[in-house]
């Protein structure tokens, strides 16, 4: 069942118990940023491309609980490029037709008024985050480079085997080889999450995310990046559950737009937001 209006216009705030929508963003590559102690650290550039919400999802599982989830689109993309199914659907909801949509498990309070244009200012610098994408594919590969074997002898006694994988097989009890054995085959290109990254700053006019590290996926491809499931909603939880009002969110942040940032919110902040440095020394001073 799908939930088009939402009923209640009272103005919600974020609590430790509450789970927000995710964003789709495309990865447009890495660069180099400087804290204000002069370090050094990669970043990973994210942008969002026109991220609407579609729809806004509740059934009720077999078990009685409800579920709750909110669609979300991005990428514009021509209409004769378009399924007819997916035109309709688009147009109910108000958007132009778009590229890749995802579905976000939400809490009951976070549900988003279908059309809403989401921007950078959903997630704040300093917060973590999770990022989800397919790896690089790498094809098939040897188990030197796909389990980091150490291959065969180099010196006599091997013969054109050096980077093979060696014996597979066990006795004639069981007389085959187990499944699940570390084997050569197809590496990459599987759905990769990267846990507890640190959005270090957000760009709000052209909607960039400055996440610090690594991301899967090649550049240009769409990601999908959420608030993070153990820094952020699990820690949160039980930080406020024993009391500890400090701690249910991280160090410099207080608090989160909810149940979304939207791109009417962005005109209300300054174009470059940053975080804070985690620094408390200055790397090139020496300790006394």
């Amino acid at each position: 069942m799908s939930v088009a209006t939402l009923t209640s216009t009272e103005p919600r705030k974020w609590t430790p118990m509450s789970m927000r929508t995710g964003l789709i963003a495309r990865k447009r590559g890495m660069i180099a940023l400087w804290d204000d102690n002069g370090v050094r650290f990669p970043v990973t550039v994210l942008q969002l491309e026109n991220c609407q919400v579609t729809a806004n999802v509740k059934s009720i599982r077999r078990d009685g609980s409800e579920y709750h989830a909110v669609q979300v689109a991005a990428s514009d993309r021509p209409e004769k490029t378009t399924t007819a199914q997916m035109l309709g659907h688009f147009n109910r909801a108000g958007v132009p037709p778009k590229r890749i949509v995802r579905e976000f498990a939400v809490t009951s309070d976070a549900h988003i008024p279908v059309g809403t244009t989401l921007s950078a200012i959903h997630f704040v610098p300093g917060q973590f985050v999770d990022v989800i994408a397919n790896s690089i594919g790498k094809g098939f590969q040897g188990v030197m480079k796909r389990w980091h074997f150490k291959g065969l002898r180099a010196s006599h006694g091997v013969s054109k085997a050096h980077r093979s994988a060696g014996s597979t097989g066990a006795h004639q009890d069981p007389g085959r080889v187990w499944p699940g054995k570390k084997m050569a085959g197809r590496m990459g290109n599987k759905r990769i999450t990267t846990q507890n990254l640190t959005v270090v700053r957000i760009d709000t006019q052209l909607d960039l995310i400055f996440v610090r590290g690594h991301v899967p996926g090649v550049d240009d491809a769409q990601v999908l990046i959420k608030d993070a499931t153990k820094k952020m909603l699990s820690l949160g939880k039980a930080a406020a559950e024993k009391g500890l009002i400090d701690k249910v969110l991280p160090k410099g942040v207080t608090d989160l737009p909810f149940p979304a940032g939207t791109a009417d919110m962005a005109m209300l902040y300054p174009p470059i937001i940053e975080a804070l440095s985690s620094r408390t020394t200055s790397p090139f001073i020496p300790r006394e």
